[in-house]
């Protein structure tokens, strides 16, 4: 497809669509989010950058990726040259002395602050009455725009009550759950409610908390990160998973949750695994967490993608038919983000066309991220075996007619995981599992996606269930 548009905005646009479902979410964010189209012309992309930290990292890091997407785009061969937004100016247009050997402008230095050698920023601040600007949250991800389902409304219910009553309902909150299911969303919309409200706020990764521990160690300021931290309101703290394997760190952040809890301020952590499952962190911080109230994300069922879609479309600049949504949610469903990309790239792609959106024109965008989709099915059998292994339910009882508790739930847990993870037909799946009735099958997949938002037991067990999928 060639892109009939040369506005470097434009075709930028549509190049982020692609990253950013080819790599990961810290890494877009930090790396690719706040990035933009300067100029194309003469075979060269200009990609523009907040600082000359990112772009040297863009240089090194992700320079073949972000070259092979961008000639994907506009189907020529092209050099991709990146550059900092606020210091680049067309070298046409460059008076004497202002550019380099190149005929480049000079990039911006470093930037300075507590972000020190490695040019990373800690996100904090004041909302409301002192004039101090709120964190560096993202503006999109509010209450307002979060879609609830069943996958999500508890987590959704937790964070709403915790950002109406900081310190007082259930501290701490951990949010789990796979990447690009909303639980970065939620904290997001828990600090913007708590920073309207004039609360002090700290948002930061667990990366970024690490960074800041070893530097404070490193420089004798141990006393200014502890009060830095301690002093907040509210503390988000983003993946703590990445707590595991750093021992020293993991004694900062105990005696910060400390002082944080026993004074009633908010904590809200976000993982990708479940309590229970962050076995390498000690167990005295382990307990702390588990303390609290602990909630998860499932993926969302089809009437919710539906609802994310129609909601991130009522933006755009397309118009989007109920068929293009349907055919989007129903190849696109373990992962919100996969799911916005897909249809950010659509859009991109109509906007660079000068056409409608259409399902033909669908099919085409994201023919790659269906593939990438089909090659994630796991085979029916490794399905089966594992759930037989995890209830303790043999095949052949699991494929026969034995009704008793165990057995009902062990195979419905089939059916659903058939449905989700090996993506099969009700019939199919019925084929499978011993020649039940596509009706039968039915059942049993909405049967446990009811009960996923109310039942804790039914959670864990198909979240384990997952995780040896994932590990088979």
């Amino acid at each position: 497809m060639v892109a009939t548009s040369t506005d470097p905005g434009q075709l930028w646009a549509a190049v982020l669509g692609q990253l950013q479902m080819q790599v990961t979410k810290p890494n877009f964010d930090t790396w690719l989010k706040h990035t933009s189209g300067l100029a194309y012309a003469d075979g060269e992309f200009v990609v523009g950058t907040p600082n000359a930290f990112v772009a040297e990292m863009l240089e090194q890091r992700m320079y073949s990726l972000i070259a092979q997407t961008v000639e994907s785009v506009v189907e020529a061969e092209v050099e991709v040259r990146f550059a900092v937004e606020s210091a680049w100016a067309d070298p046409s247009n460059l008076s004497a002395g202002q550019d380099d050997e190149a005929g480049h402008p000079h990039p911006n230095p470093l930037p300075q602050g507590r972000g020190g050698e490695d040019g990373l920023t800690l996100s904090q601040g004041r909302g409301g009455e002192d004039g101090l600007s709120p964190p560096a949250l993202n503006s999109r991800y509010t209450f307002d725009r979060f879609v609830v389902g069943k996958s999500n409304e508890f987590a959704h219910a937790a964070a709403l009550g915790v950002a109406r009553q900081p310190g007082q309902l259930y501290n701490p909150l951990v949010m789990y759950s796979d990447v690009g299911l909303g639980k970065t969303h939620l904290m997001h919309a828990i600090g913007h409610q708590v920073a309207a409200r004039g609360m002090s706020l700290i948002y930061s990764t667990t990366e970024e908390f690490t960074n800041s521990f070893i530097r404070a160690i490193r420089d004798g300021t141990t006393d200014e990160f502890r009060d830095y931290y301690r002093t907040a309101d509210v503390l988000l703290l983003d993946d703590v998973q990445f707590l595991i394997g750093k021992d020293q760190t993991q004694e900062g952040f105990f005696h910060t949750f400390n002082a944080l809890h026993q004074t009633n301020r908010q904590i809200v952590l976000t993982s990708d695994r479940p309590v229970s499952a962050l076995s390498l962190l000690e167990d005295r911080i382990q307990s702390r967490l588990a303390g609290g109230l602990v909630v998860d994300i499932q993926p969302p069922d089809i009437e919710t993608r539906i609802a994310i879609l129609r909601a991130k479309a009522e933006g755009s600049s397309q118009k989007i038919s109920d068929d293009v949504l349907l055919y989007l949610a129903e190849r696109i469903h373990k992962n919100i983000r996969e799911l916005e990309g897909g249809l950010n790239k659509v859009i991109a792609y109509a906007d660079l066309m000068g056409t409608a959106v259409t399902v033909d024109l669908v099919k085409s965008a994201i023919s790659d991220v269906v593939e990438t989709a089909a090659e994630r099915q796991i085979p029916d059998s490794v399905v089966v075996d594992t759930v037989s292994s995890y209830f303790g339910v043999d095949v052949e009882t699991l494929k026969g007619r034995k009704r008793d508790k165990k057995t009902a739930r062990a195979r419905q847990v089939t059916m659903y995981l058939l449905r989700e993870e090996s993506q099969l037909g009700l019939a199919t799946i019925g084929e499978v599992l011993g020649g039940k009735d596509h009706t039968t099958v039915r059942h049993g997949c909405d049967r446990i996606t009811n009960q996923l938002s109310v039942d804790a037991s039914l959670r864990r067990d198909v979240i384990n269930i997952r995780e040896m999928l994932a590990a088979s």
